[in-house]
């Protein structure tokens, strides 16, 4: 009688990676986003992306809606602070029928570096999420779940025409961010995901352009061992705004 802690310790030893095989959830999904920067003065702007998500081989049904807005404050034309505020609704999907709303106030700080033949930008922004709880797969709760998240965002772009960055080029876009749960809440899933994205940007002219192409998302889910291997079309559209009135010419000397 002795030995058996003993043997059921080692029972139990055997049975830990059993316990701890991770699962994946295999998915296929289409992303659509607008993006807009809009600068009024020298030192202010605002920030707003709207995305729509799908899935289900791609397009069978709704996954997610993201509206997001901003201020941003312009330190330099190259680096820019934003603080604002997004709410996002998650669909229904299996046995759920109700949506869960979400409440996301984030903070962030962008910055953009030129090289000779590339470009680089790169954003580090800080989430509060706020997402309403689900009582079971018809009801919402009164109450909310709540972590922070940070996000670390870096896409290099490479011409691949002889019109580079300017109307008409053609870009190669490498682009990966990496996003980490923390708060009192988070007991398994630290790690929340990691998007990976490789495609094509069309300079439409100096002010918009388009993206598109595939992104391979890795999320780990609150059980801890299943994760989330999604492979993704993704099409983006941006733009920006430039409503400063034009600089006075120098007056020339006489």
């Amino acid at each position: 009688m002795k030995r058996l802690p003993i043997l059921l310790g080692l029972l139990g030893l055997a049975a830990l990676p059993a316990r701890a095989q991770k699962q994946y959830v295999q998915e296929k999904q289409l992303w659509l986003g607008v993006f807009n920067q809009t600068r009024f003065s020298q030192r202010w702007g605002t920030w707003t992306d709207l995305h729509l998500r799908l899935h289900e081989h791609f397009v069978n049904r709704l996954f997610q809606g993201v509206a997001r807005v901003g201020l941003t404050y312009y330190l330099t034309d190259d680096v820019r602070l934003t603080a604002g505020y997004a709410y996002v609704h998650h669909f229904p999907d299996g046995a759920r029928t109700v949506g869960q709303p979400e409440h996301r106030p984030w903070q962030q700080v962008q910055w953009f570096t030129k090289f000779p033949k590339a470009r680089l930008m790169q954003w580090v922004r800080l989430e509060e999420r706020f997402r309403q709880q689900v009582l079971n797969n018809t009801d919402l709760g009164s109450d909310y779940n709540f972590n922070y998240r940070t996000r670390y965002n870096a896409a290099l772009f490479l011409p691949l025409t002889k019109n580079g960055f300017e109307p008409g080029g053609l870009q190669f876009l490498l682009n990966d961010e990496l996003m980490v749960n923390f708060g009192e809440e988070i007991r398994y899933n630290t790690f929340d995901q990691n998007r990976l994205f490789a495609g094509l940007v069309y300079q439409v002219n100096k002010h918009a352009q388009i993206q598109g192409g595939y992104m391979h998302l890795l999320q780990q889910l609150p059980a801890g061992d299943v994760y989330r291997n999604q492979h993704s079309i993704r099409v983006f559209y941006f733009h920006n705004f430039d409503l400063r009135p034009p600089a006075a010419p120098v007056p020339t000397p006489q």
